[in-house]
């Protein structure tokens, strides 16, 4: 068995509940979630909208706090400090909000601004070279000195991608990356994912990383192409954690969407001919 890089242990999470202006009772989303998840895996998370996957992942990676205990590699979450935090994890939203118009290259350097002294420290060599090499693999050399308003979405979300793959941490986050994308800029996007996790990531002062990736994709098809393990989740809960096969079940899904997910799939199979 491998080493474990997350650990949940009892986790809940929610967001206060405001009420004539005051804090109200916390309201949670996420309830008594426990899951290991180890080093060079890739997890999905799958559940109907508004089960809590998004706050189960804004938990994982400490942007929102949570009761009970989370371990990342085998320190407590609520020790780190937020760039510490960020040499472990990138983080990839399912929204892009762009508020300064910055080229494409000034976009994917900012995920290296964690490695210098300073966020005013400058570049690197390394930096420059890692920053090269991801826009030559994401297929965005061309256009690395456009602005990143003028882009189109399948654009900027590349973009996006490339700025967490630059930051070069050994855990990657992905909230529902491949919304309103097309078929073709969907099927890069998976075949680089699957190319970044072959390859280890070396840490400064630390040891070398097996690439770990943790994911929510709408898509129940692309969810098992990159998965090697299944998070089932409903109304906060989890219902099923394990390979693919094992979760991917007519059983474990109907009772987590309420209905049957695999006839509704199979109503909609496509036969392409010629």
């Amino acid at each position: 068995m491998g080493k474990n890089i997350i650990e949940l242990k009892n986790v809940s999470a929610g967001y206060g509940k405001h009420k004539n202006g005051k804090n109200a009772e916390e309201q949670l989303i996420v309830k008594d979630i426990s899951l290991d998840i180890q080093e060079g895996h890739s997890v999905c998370l799958l559940g109907p909208n508004g089960c809590g996957k998004t706050t189960l992942l804004r938990v994982i990676s400490g942007m929102i706090p949570a009761h009970g205990e989370i371990l990342l590699d085998g320190k407590n979450l609520k020790a780190f400090k937020r760039k510490e935090m960020a040499s472990y994890i990138s983080f990839l939203s399912q929204t892009t909000s762009v508020y300064f118009s910055y080229s494409v290259y000034e976009t994917v350097m900012q995920g290296r601004y964690i490695h210098g002294n300073s966020f005013f420290s400058g570049t690197s060599a390394r930096d420059r070279e890692i920053v090269e090499e991801t826009l030559e693999t994401l297929g965005l050399k061309d256009i690395a000195d456009k602005q990143i308003t003028t882009l189109s979405g399948g654009q900027l979300q590349r973009v996006m991608l490339a700025r967490c793959i630059a930051q070069e941490s050994p855990v990657l986050i992905l909230d529902e990356p491949m919304n309103h994308l097309d078929m073709k800029v969907q099927s890069e996007l998976v075949d680089y994912l699957l190319k970044w996790r072959k390859r280890p990531v070396k840490m400064s002062g630390k040891r070398e990383y097996q690439p770990t990736m943790i994911g929510v994709f709408h898509d129940i098809n692309i969810a098992s192409y990159i998965a090697d393990e299944m998070a089932l989740i409903s109304k906060g809960r989890l219902i099923s954690f394990g390979k693919k096969e094992d979760v991917l079940t007519r059983a474990l899904l109907e009772k987590a969407y309420n209905f049957d997910v695999v006839k509704y799939l199979q109503k909609f199979k496509t036969n392409v001919v010629g």
